[in-house]
């Protein structure tokens, strides 16, 4: 294998492939990176089983081949190396030469065949989406997944592709986000996945270097095909990224949504967040939430703590109804007015003891779970 390529397309493929691979992987091979050289591109890849990562950068190849080093090692030595022209080859087995300018290194890795293949799909269901338009989904919904391990089913975000929509939905148990979008499914191409928490990260921070994304999935993978337009960095055709879904049955969220609300009022989302942000900042672990004091065409949200004190901050909205007071953790109200990009949310309550919801017009909910006021 014999190739030469720009430092900065190359240190900048490594950074796409890096995050799969943890810090304390269970076999050798997994904190190394597949690097194929085949004509004028390097493929690179990695995995740590339950996630894998391939993308194509743009290269001067010589000599066709394939090894895998070590990926954190390797990404920091191609960061610092001193010159823009790299140069890569093989000397014996499984070691590889890496000249820049004045610099040099030489490199053990491992052969390519101890590398695990990412896994082929044929009779998945595919659709095509807009890169932009899932970023905006998975930001909507992503902060309410559940972080606690013993409840792994709500460990990440639940697509459903149904009846014309794409669903998606993450929950704690205290709160639950959803968002839906029109889609075209066919009749014997609906289904469901769970997408892990790992997984919805990672491809968020693939999102947005090209216009489309294909997705594909079966029982127990998803593959998702995100398009490149970045040639600018080195890279050329599509990233993929394939990873196991989580295995059971997701709640029936449906229960949560509240049927019927009674007061709803429209707030401006801007204002209203960083109005809760400020009265947040007299709570305490130990009182740990905001109330939110609806009267006659006021909104008021207080908040206080024996230890820093108290915190009173006043809202002028279109509201008639009786008065109503309840609280909820600040953090709750937050996470939704923070995700969205709409400029207005309707805000619906009952009562100090029913959940609140957050809506807007564009096809998404959160729904919050009060804390009991004593």
């Amino acid at each position: 294998m014999k190739f030469k390529i720009n430092r900065d397309h190359f240190s900048n493929g490594l950074a796409q492939v890096l995050n799969v691979v943890g810090s304390k992987a269970t076999m050798p091979i997994l904190s190394n990176v597949l690097i194929e050289a085949d004509e004028e591109y390097l493929s690179l890849t990695t995995t740590n089983l339950d996630l894998g990562i391939r993308c194509r950068i743009k290269a001067t190849v010589t000599e066709t081949g394939a090894i895998t080093l070590p990926v954190r090692r390797l990404a920091t030595i191609v960061r610092e190396l001193p010159a823009l022209d790299v140069d890569v080859a093989t000397t014996k087995v499984n070691h590889v030469k890496i000249t820049s300018g004045a610099s040099s290194f030489r490199i053990v890795g491992m052969e390519k065949d101890e590398f695990p293949p990412l896994p082929e799909f044929s009779d998945e269901r595919q659709f095509d989406l807009g890169q932009e338009e899932l970023t905006g989904m998975l930001k909507s919904v992503s902060y309410a997944q559940s972080s606690d391990e013993t409840r792994y089913i709500l460990n990440g975000v639940y697509f459903r592709f149904e009846e014309g929509k794409l669903i998606l939905v993450a929950t704690d148990g205290r709160r639950l986000a959803l968002v839906s979008r029109d889609l075209e499914i066919a009749a014997d191409q609906g289904g469901s996945l769970i997408l892990p928490a790992k997984t919805v990260s990672e491809l968020v921070r693939l999102l947005g270097k090209g216009e489309r994304i294909k997705v594909a999935f079966n029982e127990r993978r998803v593959a998702f095909q995100v398009e490149t337009s970045d040639e600018e960095n080195g890279f050329l055709g599509d990233i993929l990224l394939v990873s196991k879904v989580v295995e059971g049955n997701y709640p029936n969220y449906q229960q949560v949504i509240p049927k019927e609300t009674h007061q709803r009022i429209k707030v401006e989302r801007e204002l209203f967040l960083q109005s809760v942000h400020r009265a947040a900042l007299v709570t305490s672990e130990k009182s740990n939430s905001v109330k939110i004091k609806l009267s006659n065409n006021l909104l008021e949200i207080l908040a206080s703590s024996s230890d820093f004190g108290e915190a009173h901050e006043k809202l002028a909205v279109t509201y008639e109804g009786p008065d109503l007071q309840v609280a909820f953790n600040p953090q709750f109200v937050m996470d939704p007015l923070r995700a969205l990009t709409r400029d207005e949310v309707a805000f619906e309550v009952k009562d100090e003891v029913s959940p609140g919801v957050f809506k807007t017009s564009d096809s998404f909910l959160c729904v919050i779970m009060p804390v009991r006021l004593s």
